[in-house]
């Protein structure tokens, strides 16, 4: 079988945990942000992880993830 590859643009994107989840960041914290609070923005700061409903294509995105 060949050897599968990986978008690099998702693979930028996403890390894996230890225990095998998928970790985001949060999107909104790169402009405008006058307009956003300061409690909104360092919400935005933190990582979040990907749903269950999306994980499945990440994975697919990032075979050796």
């Amino acid at each position: 079988m060949p050897k599968l590859k990986t978008r690099r643009a998702a693979a930028k994107r996403f890390k894996a945990t230890g225990t095998g989840k998928i970790k985001r960041m949060k999107p909104y914290k790169s402009h405008l942000l006058e307009s956003k609070s300061p409690k909104r923005k360092r919400n935005l700061r933190k990582a979040a992880l990907v749903s269950k409903t999306m994980t499945e294509a990440v994975r697919n995105m990032c075979p050796y993830m």
